[in-house]
């Protein structure tokens, strides 16, 4: 007589392992990577729209001192009355250093990050392009910063000015880049052509983070990033260099 046995499963069921929530990231949107691109390329478009408009008030010394003069003066009269006298104008500068500030911080933030991110160099070089344009964007964006002091101290509130802040602004204006001062124009122009090629590049890096550089669109917008930093260029240094030149007065 044989007996039989019953064998039981050859395996245990094993529990399904238990789902952990994703945790979210701190800081929300802004904290991402993604944020922080947005964040530079608002307060990049901010900037640019400033400078096309200041560029734009500069050439007007080409139309004569009384023609600059009154641009000046229409710039703190905005709104007048409905506003009090530069009320408008000091609400436009608040937004601009609020939009440097903004880019500073979303900049460094990003180059933290990414320092983190990889904290083992590449064994490979990197292309001498990109590594060309990390040292425009990093070290150009702080000489435009330091630029940008001076050109207050000079021609805004005329500390270094050799006309002094009681001047009309044409005349700080052409007393700043006289011949004498041709070392103050070339800081101006090394300064300047920084700034293009921050902006050449900064244009383009909004346009890829905003989603519109698709292959159609490709050559025309990198065109169009290299123009529209080639015109600021011009323009910025139109002014200074007629008036170190003597061909305005």
């Amino acid at each position: 007589m044989t007996a039989t046995i019953e064998r039981g499963a050859a395996t245990a069921p094993v529990p399904a392992p238990k789902s952990t929530p994703k945790r979210k990231k701190a800081g929300g949107f802004l904290g991402s990577s993604n944020g922080k691109k947005v964040v530079m390329a608002v307060t990049g478009a901010v900037m640019v729209l400033f400078l096309v408009l200041h560029m734009l008030g500069n050439l007007k010394i080409f139309l004569g001192k009384d023609s600059f003069n009154d641009y000046a003066h229409a710039l703190r009269t905005l709104l007048e009355p409905l506003l009090p006298y530069r009320t408008l104008l000091t609400i436009l500068e608040a937004v601009l250093v609020a939009s440097v500030v903004l880019h500073m911080w979303a900049a460094i933030s990003l180059a933290r990050r990414a320092g983190k991110a990889r904290p083992v160099k590449y064994v490979a070089k990197k292309p001498q392009a990109n590594g060309y344009t990390t040292h425009i964007m990093r070290f150009g964006g702080l000489t435009i910063a330091l630029f940008v002091v001076w050109h207050l101290l000079d021609l805004t509130f005329g500390v270094v000015n050799p006309k002094g802040f009681d001047s009309s602004p044409a005349d700080r204006m052409i007393a700043g880049f006289e011949p004498s001062r041709w070392w103050v124009t070339l800081i101006y122009f090394v300064a300047v052509v920084m700034v293009g090629l921050h902006l050449r590049h900064g244009i383009w890096s909004a346009v890829q983070t905003l989603g519109w550089a698709n292959r159609s669109r490709y050559r025309v917008l990198k065109a169009s990033a290299a123009l529209v930093s080639a015109v600021l260029v011009i323009g910025f240094l139109a002014p200074p260099l007629a008036i170190t030149f003597g061909v305005v007065k």
